[in-house]
C-alpha cells in the first residue's frame, strides 16, 4: 500500500468518528434550578442603639520621675513601694553631714562678715565726726566710707552663701511633689546617688485617670458636642472595656488635641475617669466603647442574611414572583447578631435570611414560615 493509500484511509477514519461523535444525542439535558426553601425577613428600619469602639490607654494625667539635686548616699526611705503619697510627704533623706557642716561654716563666717561691718560702721562715725571739727584728713574719712561699702558688700556674699547652702540642705530630702502613687524604689538605702541623675522613683497621680484614643478627623464636630454637653448622672456615653470586663465607671471628654496628626488623618483625644477603687493603673490597655445613638433612622438586618464575594457584600431580595435578586449592600456597624445597612436596602422589602447559602440570581424560592428568620 502506497503512502498516499494510508493517509487516505485515515482521514476517511476520522471523518466517521467526528460524524458518529456529532450525531449522538445529549444524554441529559439541563433542567430548571430546582426550587430552594428559605426563610424572609420583611426589612424594616429603626433608631439604632450600638457603641463604636476605639483601642484606648490608660495614662496619668501627671507624672514625674525623682531626682536628687544633691550627690551622696541613701540614708533613709520613707514610704512602701507603690502606695499612696500625699503632696509634701518626705520620701527620701542623703547623708546630711556634710551639708550641715557647710552650712555651719557658712553661718559663722556671715558672723564674723557682720562684726567687721560693724567695726566699719563706728571707724566710719568716728570719722566722720572728727572730719567736722577739721581734726582729721580728708582722705581718711574717704578710706573710712570705702572700708564701710566694702563691709556690707560682704555681709551681703555672706548671706547669699548662707542661702545656697541652706537649699543644699534642704535638698537633702526628697518629698512627694503632688498626690498620687509611687512606684517601686530604684535605690536602696546606702545606695550612692549623682546630682541630676539618678532616678529614685516614680510618682503618678492616680485619680481621676486619663485615657487617651485617636479617632478619625471626621469625628471632631460629633466628639466636640459630646464636650459640650458634658457628662450627666449614670451617663453611659463613654465605657472602657478590658477583655470580657467593663469597668463600671462612666467618662468625659477632658481635651480634644490641638490640630489633626496629618500623617494618619486622625486626633488625640483625652477622657476623665474617677478611679476612687484604684483599679486603673497607667499603661493599661483597653477599648474605649462610645454610645453612638443619634436618633437617625437606619436599616437594621441579620447577619446571617449576608453573603460576602471578594470584599464585597450581597443580599438576596425576594420579588413578588418569589424570585431572589442579588443586590450588592453597604454594612455599618454590627450589633449582636444583627448588622446596619448604610446603603443597598429599603424598609419593606424582603430579603431571604435562611438557606442563602444555596441561592444564585433570578432562583426561584419557596418560605418556610415554621422556621425563624432570627
Amino acid at each position: 500500500m502506497s503512502l498516499k493509500q494510508i493517509i487516505h484511509c485515515f482521514l476517511s477514519a476520522g471523518v466517521v468518528v467526528f460524524a458518529s461523535c456529532g450525531s449522538t444525542p445529549q444524554q441529559q439535558q439541563q433542567g430548571p434550578p430546582p426550587v430552594a426553601t428559605v426563610t424572609a425577613q420583611t426589612v424594616t428600619t429603626n433608631a439604632a442603639v450600638y457603641y463604636d469602639d476605639y483601642p484606648a490607654t490608660v495614662t496619668a494625667f501627671n507624672q514625674t520621675d525623682l531626682r536628687s539635686q544633691v550627690s551622696g548616699f541613701v540614708t533613709g526611705i520613707y514610704f512602701k513601694d507603690g502606695e499612696h503619697v500625699k503632696k509634701g510627704q518626705k520620701l527620701y533623706t542623703f547623708d546630711q553631714q556634710q551639708f550641715q557642716a557647710n552650712y555651719q561654716q557658712a553661718v559663722a563666717n556671715l558672723q564674723v562678715q557682720q562684726t567687721n561691718l560693724l567695726k566699719a560702721q563706728k571707724d566710719a562715725d568716728r570719722y566722720h565726726e572728727l572730719d567736722k571739727k577739721d581734726a582729721i584728713a580728708k582722705q581718711q574719712v574717704d578710706y573710712a566710707d570705702a572700708a564701710l561699702e566694702a563691709a556690707k558688700k560682704q555681709v551681703d556674699a555672706a548671706e547669699a552663701n548662707v542661702r545656697a547652702v541652706q537649699t543644699a540642705v534642704n535638698y537633702s530630702a526628697v518629698y512627694a511633689p503632688f498626690d498620687g502613687t509611687i512606684g517601686i524604689s530604684q535605690v536602696k538605702v546606702g545606695s550612692p546617688v549623682n546630682a541630676g541623675q539618678t532616678i529614685l522613683n516614680t510618682v503618678s497621680s492616680d485619680n481621676p485617670m486619663a485615657v487617651d484614643v485617636a479617632v478619625d478627623q471626621s469625628q471632631i464636630f460629633r466628639f466636640t458636642k459630646l464636650q459640650q454637653e458634658g457628662m450627666k448622672e449614670k451617663d453611659s456615653s463613654f465605657r472602657l472595656q478590658f477583655g470580657g470586663e467593663v469597668y463600671p465607671v462612666g467618662g468625659k471628654i477632658s481635651l480634644i488635641d490641638r490640630a489633626v496628626d496629618p500623617q494618619t488623618g486622625t486626633i488625640k483625644m483625652r477622657l476623665e475617669f474617677a478611679n476612687d477603687k484604684g483599679e486603673l493603673k497607667a499603661g493599661m490597655s483597653g477599648i474605649l466603647r462610645v454610645l453612638n445613638n443619634s436618633g437617625v433612622q437606619s436599616v437594621v438586618i441579620p447577619y446571617k442574611a449576608i453573603t460576602e464575594q471578594l470584599g464585597e457584600f450581597f443580599v438576596y431580595v425576594i420579588n413578588d414572583s418569589s424570585k431572589v435578586t442579588q443586590r450588592r449592600v453597604v454594612v455599618g456597624k454590627q450589633i449582636g447578631t444583627n448588622v446596619i445597612i448604610k446603603n443597598g436596602l429599603s424598609g419593606g422589602e424582603r430579603i431571604a435570611v435562611q438557606g442563602v447559602q444555596n441561592l444564585r440570581e433570578g432562583a426561584a424560592v419557596k418560605i418556610d414560615t415554621a422556621l425563624h428568620a432570627n
